[in-house]
């Protein structure tokens, strides 16, 4: 179905359509100084696609909680555990749900946080649920920003990774992203680059006028015809909106933001003891507790749940607990392994989120009562990638595997689970795995890839991959002194057939 929807007039005074189909399939980027007109661009644009897809809006000022007056938006305050964030956007894209995600009053670290558990819950939804979705990011620049800031690098690596994600490979799984910045030069390179769609707007600075004329195919020279726009003024260009570059002028907008531009107005006429007025202090002043200016109280998750028909009171917490009864760390580690043996018993368990699992791990934990401080994601992270190893606790125990941990070491947190696998094979004498075996451990279902990393472990002299007579490969561990079996690489997934003969 074509739907057309009408962003304003093009010179002339004829319509201006936008092309709502397309847009879901090559992504839009907007560009303008502030108040250039960006957020009246993003609400025209909301507004009259309202009905006819599903909107998810990451509002860092709070501007667009008002559409859901008029439309019916879910708001979703930011200040939420991450367990409630995924639980919320899992059911967002579940029931089809438009929501606005508010970060104001948020720290920018808490804003780069909860927008990048939020996005990223949206994009590992289960495919049943790859519905088209809207995804609209206001001041985009603040997370997927080009450089370090001030920021955490952990807040700023998952916030960079989630609007990757969301512009690089959101499309399959319906989600078409919506950006919006202030300045090109302060985006990541690779976030901007996945657009096809262009609004440019009003901008001042040489690097900025420059890239938004490599954009739209614009000589150098024309590039200063970004300075004279006036506000509510862009020029479009892409599949969705014009083949060519095209002044657009934005029309009106039905709501309006919380917070407007300031107008000038005239001063109040001053007391004629205006200097006794300042400087007097009154008598309770020194008294008076200073006020602050606190965000506005976020929604309980009650209501939001309700909203999204599955609603779920929150359990009475009981006044008082009796102590944890006090045990060894033995029975502590594996009241751990067996709340993770449960989750990793799940099929599905290999391609969720880490972060999903952590949080099914931590409740699982507290049903259990197990005492002590609760595991860090690294941690857990680092346990999960032992126990997708397959490893019996006879091999555990030898001095050989503890130096295939410590080896383990060498790769990146996600490529830890795959290295174990095929080195407790090694270890155990046991056949090569299949790449169907090794890309669940990674969490895909593309064997292309599990060729990748093996490809990768050699080229880091962690690995040396060979075949025998029959073309079986065979992996070699020189710094254990052991090497698999010949497998069959285009072999099943043995997880896959041990689950089918139990059934």
């Amino acid at each position: 179905m074509k739907v057309g929807i009408d962003m304003g007039t093009v010179q002339g005074g004829a319509p201006a359509r936008l092309d709502i189909e397309e847009l879901l399939a090559t992504r839009l980027l907007v560009q303008g100084n502030s108040g250039s007109g960006k957020s009246h661009l993003l609400r025209r644009l909301l507004e009259q696609s309202a009905q006819w897809v599903q909107q998810v809006i990451i509002d860092p000022e709070g501007d667009f909680v008002t559409l859901s007056d008029r439309f019916g938006h879910v708001v979703v305050d930011g200040e939420r555990t991450e367990a409630e964030l995924v639980g919320i956007a899992t059911r967002i894209r579940q029931h089809r749900v438009s929501c606005v995600l508010s970060l104001e009053g948020l720290e920018a670290d808490e804003q780069m946080r909860a927008a990048g558990i939020f996005l990223n819950a949206l994009f590992h939804a289960d495919r049943d649920y790859w519905y088209p979705v809207l995804v609209v990011v206001d001041e985009a620049q603040l997370f997927a920003p080009a450089a370090g800031g001030e920021v955490s690098e952990e807040a700023r690596k998952l916030s960079l990774g989630a609007m990757t994600n969301l512009m690089c490979r959101g499309r399959k799984r319906g989600l078409a992203g919506v950006i919006a910045t202030q300045r090109l030069a302060k985006l990541a390179k690779n976030v901007a680059a996945e657009a096809s769609n262009f609004l440019m707007g009003r901008t001042f600075l040489d690097i900025d006028m420059a890239r938004a004329a490599d954009l739209l195919g614009l000589d150098r020279r024309q590039a200063e015809m970004f300075r004279d726009l006036p506000r509510g003024s862009f020029v479009a260009l892409g599949p969705a909106l014009s083949r060519r570059p095209l002044p657009v002028t934005i029309g009106a907008v039905e709501t309006s933001a919380r917070s407007t531009s300031p107008k000038l107005m005239p001063l109040p006429d001053a007391p004629q003891d205006v200097e006794d007025l300042i400087f007097t202090p009154d008598p309770d002043e020194f008294t008076r507790p200073p006020v602050r200016r606190a965000p506005p109280a976020p929604r309980p998750t009650t209501d939001i749940l309700a909203e999204l028909s599955r609603a779920r009171p929150e359990p009475v917490q009981p006044e008082a607990r009796a102590p944890a009864p006090e045990i060894s760390a033995e029975e502590r580690e594996s009241l751990l392994d067996q709340a993770l043996a449960e989750i990793l018993a799940n099929p599905d368990a290999a391609f969720r989120a880490d972060a999903e699992l952590f949080q099914d791990f931590l409740v699982r934990c507290r049903i259990r009562r197990v005492p002590g401080a609760p595991l860090s994601l690294p941690a857990f992270r680092r346990k999960m990638a032992v126990a997708r190893s397959g490893v019996d606790p006879e091999t555990a125990a030898t001095d050989v595997w503890a130096r295939a941990l410590d080896l383990s070491r060498s790769v990146t947190e996600d490529l830890q689970g795959v290295f174990l696998l095929v080195a407790q094979a090694a270890v155990r004498g046991l056949a090569c795995p299949s790449d169907a075996r090794i890309a669940r451990a990674y969490g895909t279902h593309s064997a292309r890839r599990a060729r990748r990393l093996l490809g990768y472990f050699e080229e880091q002299g962690l690995v040396v991959i060979h075949s025998d007579l029959a073309g079986h490969r065979i992996v070699a561990f020189p710094d254990l002194a052991c090497e698999t079996l010949p497998g069959d690489a285009n072999g099943p997934d043995l997880a896959d057939s041990h689950r089918d003969a139990a059934e």
